[in-house]
């Protein structure tokens, strides 16, 4: 039975260039950059439809929509009659800010708040790029007690 054998220096290269493939895809894969997130995004499930832009060093969204915070007519904003500020119970929710504080470290954006006007309560937040798909985060206290929500870019 033959058996073939690379030259040393082929053998060398071949296992070089391998080597490099693997360290290197992981960090090109994580590598976005940090306004990858700005734009409109809607929820996989169409519940919910947000737009990201920067604002100084943070990154905020407004709310574009929310089945929760529509009337029956689902065309008109409910007021934000939940607010724990009294002053702000008779705003409409319409393009509110209700994400604010995120900021890009580490291959996300982390350390924001999400407020959700359908229940008065406001969440810290991360969001993550995965593919094409932003996984939003909302938690009280720590990560592990919080919900993932998917959203898809909305073009046009």
């Amino acid at each position: 039975m033959p058996i073939s054998h690379l030259p040393r220096r082929t053998a060398i290269i071949l296992i070089a260039a391998t080597y490099g493939l693997f360290a290197i895809s992981p960090a090109m894969a994580q590598q976005q950059p940090e306004d990858a997130v700005i734009g409109a995004w809607e929820a996989d499930d169409g519940s919910v439809k947000l737009d990201l832009f920067k604002s100084g060093s943070e990154f905020q969204a407004h709310l574009l929509y929310g089945n929760e915070v529509m009337e029956a007519d689902n065309i008109t904003f409910k007021q934000d009659g939940k607010n724990p500020d009294p002053a702000l119970r008779t705003r409409s929710l319409e393009n509110i800010v209700f994400i604010t504080g995120l900021r890009w470290e580490d291959g996300e954006w982390s350390g924001g708040s999400l407020y959700d006007g359908s229940s008065g309560s406001t969440y810290h937040c991360t969001i993550k790029l995965d593919g094409s798909k932003m996984l939003l985060r909302g938690y009280l206290g720590i990560s592990l007690l919080g919900q993932t929500r998917a959203f898809h870019r909305v073009v046009g």
